[in-house]
């Protein structure tokens, strides 16, 4: 089951596409979060949904809001994505699908591979708490950017 709305956001620490340690809790008490997992790096609807979050990022992430795009890819298959692609918000590496696992956001198989990344988005709260919760069981179907920035006009 996938984490709701209300409930605390499970913490967690992963490299991003620089190799730098990222932790949800860090951003505690001083930042919105909006945590968009993906099934995998290079994909055509992936690579759409990051270019529309990179188009309008300025509509997403402030001061009070960071956004961050988490895949079961390796930090540096990432990397060459977010160079390729001029992704300006950090890619998250998940590789050992634990992060995904927590928050209800695993395929067990998905175009035959084993523990990719559902498409899903979350917005976290200061207070760490999830204000908004979406997980498609297609993976070719985007989320909403405009419900989460309604979400994030609440949360502000």
């Amino acid at each position: 089951m996938s984490v709701q709305v209300g409930q605390t956001a499970p913490d967690f620490s992963l490299k991003t596409n620089k190799m730098k340690d990222f932790k949800l809790s860090d951003l505690q008490g001083k930042q919105n979060v909006v945590l968009l997992f993906v099934p995998l790096a290079f994909t055509g609807v992936c690579t759409k949904e990051f270019c529309a979050v990179r188009d309008s990022v300025n509509t997403l992430q402030n001061d009070t809001t960071q956004v961050v795009g988490i895949s079961v890819d390796s930090p540096f298959s990432l990397d060459a994505w977010a160079t390729k692609e001029g992704y300006n918000f950090p890619l998250l590496s998940d590789f050992n699908k634990e992060v995904s696992g927590a928050y209800g956001s695993l395929y067990e198989s998905l175009l035959g591979f084993k523990g990719v990344s559902k498409r899903s988005a979350f917005v976290v709260d200061k207070k760490g708490v999830v204000q908004y919760a979406w997980v498609s069981e297609d993976a070719g179907k985007m989320p909403e950017l405009d419900a989460i920035r309604d979400c994030l006009s609440k949360c502000a």
